[in-house]
């Protein structure tokens, strides 16, 4: 399919004053004065290839100066100027004043989206580690690759996903489904009860060990953690406690959230999760997934430094 450019003109003024207003109903190209003019002097509108709708302004090739804002598909916000606007390619969060920087997001635009996958990972490239050793993923493995790092506000690891079934007797966990099912959590419910991890996403840390104590980190049952798996990420609560060798384990329902295959025993994935254990965020109930939710998204927005 061949993309064109339209131009905007003096005489087309009012239709860019309408663009930068925000998302709203688009001319036709039939419409626009200057549609034929040459490739170098078009500015204003072009076509997004994701969405078929025109979006625009766009750089001025002629005075070398940049323009905006643009549309952001994620956020649907208005954002910008931006260093290139081309169709099909993807808008960065937040305003941008100049080619290659970024400005902080401003409230009412994407500031608002949730935190992404991609700024989470941003802030745990690198490990300060705080493990006195490194633990294996899986307890027929003998190597151990996996340290425990922290930061100011957080501890993380980077692991497998292993099933925990553990807790409540389900339709999905029970002694049939799971041949390692145990009928209780170390965490329990506000009312005593043991977790159900068929319906709270939780996740395993390893018991106090030589290794590390979660609790010397600030950690404890209910404490929250952002777990980030490909481009999702969902949050959760310490819930259950595992070997104090292994780590590498959620609930059942935190796996279903991150598109894991959740089976007690066929499931679970390889590698590729990362775990974001906040530090002092004890949620109360530690059953709330809602007060997880929240508590889990304006930790991460603080961690990823949009307050």
């Amino acid at each position: 399919m061949r993309t064109r450019t339209l131009a905007l003109t003096a005489g087309t003024s009012a239709l860019c004053g309408a663009a930068l207003l925000g998302p709203s109903a688009l001319p036709a190209t039939a419409d626009v004065p200057g549609w034929d003019a040459p490739p170098q002097t078009r500015v204003g509108l072009v076509p997004d290839a994701r969405s078929g709708s025109w979006v625009g302004p766009v750089p001025d090739a002629r005075s070398g100066s940049w323009v905006g804002p643009v549309p952001d598909a994620r956020s649907g916000s208005w954002v910008g100027p931006v260093p290139d606007a081309r169709p099909g390619t993807r808008v960065t969060p937040g305003p941008v004043t100049a080619p290659g920087t970024r400005e902080a997001p401003v409230p009412g635009a994407a500031a608002d989206a949730p935190v992404t996958a991609e700024e989470l990972l941003a802030e745990v490239r690198s490990c300060q580690q705080v493990s006195r050793g490194r633990y294996r993923t899986d307890a027929n493995r003998s190597k151990a690759t996996v340290p425990v790092c922290a930061t100011a506000d957080a501890v993380f690891w980077k692991a497998d996903m292993d099933i925990d079934c553990d807790g409540r007797r389900t339709k999905a966990c029970n002694t049939r489904t799971d041949p390692h099912f145990q009928p209780q959590t170390a965490f329990p419910t506000s009312r005593g009860k043991p977790l159900n991890s068929a319906a709270l996403p939780f996740v395993v840390v390893p018991a106090p060990g030589r290794l590390w104590d979660y609790r010397k980190s600030g950690l404890t049952g209910g404490s929250v953690v952002a777990v980030v798996h490909r481009d999702r990420v969902r949050y959760a609560v310490i819930g259950d406690t595992g070997p104090a060798g292994i780590i590498g384990e959620g609930s059942y329902a935190l796996a279903k959230e991150l598109s894991i295959d959740p089976h007690p025993t066929t499931g679970g994935a390889a590698s590729g999760v990362t775990y974001i254990a906040f530090k002092d965020s004890r949620v109360s109930p530690i059953e709330s997934r809602a007060k997880a939710g929240r508590r889990g998204e304006a930790l991460a927005r603080a961690f990823v430094g949009r307050e």
